[in-house]
């Protein structure tokens, strides 16, 4: 207990020493040396140098003629904050311009990456009477939605691969993909052709197409989602596609980011 309780408050005295020094610098300005740093931080030089040099190597500080500087991986960091900030309320315009355009129930969804799973973040339903919808907060899992997809898809590698090692592949419908090798191959192919469709696969009778949201660091950062009825999206899926993706587009401006 004690040893635990020691490492624990190592920890935190390091997490503290560096939001310290990352306000210290921005307060600077123009940089600061291992001396200056010491003394602002009343930290011993060999233990801040370690911590130093471990930021530098993570992109988190520059360091140049022996003065110490932000670096461009904390400005990112600080960017994506910004961002959820801001996210979904800043893309609601985009939302309802394209739930006007396709008359279907339009989602964002983010990824919950702990339980990897698909979060509908918000929704506009659709004003047909025949129309699918699924409440803020619901959650489905990756493998058989379209947003799911899509953010599964744009995931790292080593990323993906954790989660199909760990992921049992149950069939939600009688369409689930639950064949490891083929969810990769239409991982691939939604990475080539910048969206994601399901139908009926997540629910029976209810289908899906959906494309990314990038933000400010070219990360994926939601799924933009167009829902309804299977038979209605399958019809006019050469329609919605070219709408969704300029929608996506549109979002991803919004954010920082560049689209597909």
């Amino acid at each position: 207990m004690e040893r635990a309780a020691a490492a624990e408050d190592t920890a935190t005295r390091a997490l503290d020493r560096a939001f310290r020094l990352y306000e210290t610098l921005r307060a600077s300005g123009r940089g600061m040396t291992l001396a200056e740093l010491s003394v602002a931080l009343a930290t011993p030089k060999s233990s801040l140098l370690r911590l130093l040099r471990a930021l530098v190597q993570r992109g988190h500080l520059l360091v140049h003629d022996g003065r110490y500087a932000l670096g461009p991986e904390i400005f990112r960091f600080a960017a994506g904050i910004i961002a959820q900030r801001r996210f979904p309320g800043a893309i609601r315009p985009q939302m309802l311009a394209l739930s006007q355009s396709t008359r279907e129930t339009v989602y964002i969804a983010s990824l919950d990456r702990e339980a990897g799973m698909v979060t509908y973040a918000d929704v506009i339903e659709s004003p047909q009477l025949v129309r699918y919808a699924v409440a803020p907060g619901v959650r489905r899992p990756l493998y058989c939605s379209s947003a799911g997809r899509l953010l599964l898809a744009y995931e790292s590698e080593a990323w993906r691969n954790a989660y199909l090692r760990r992921t049992k592949l149950r069939p939600l419908t009688d369409r689930t993909i639950v064949d490891a090798g083929a969810l990769r191959a239409e991982l691939e192919h939604i990475r080539r052709e910048g969206i994601a469709v399901s139908i009926g696969e997540a629910v029976p009778d209810a289908a899906g197409i959906a494309a990314p949201i990038f933000g400010s660091d070219g990360q994926v950062i939601a799924a933009l989602m167009v829902g309804g009825p299977a038979d209605r999206i399958a019809r006019d899926l050469p329609q919605l596609r070219p709408l969704l993706i300029e929608a996506s587009n549109a979002a991803s401006a919004v954010m920082g980011g560049t689209g597909a």
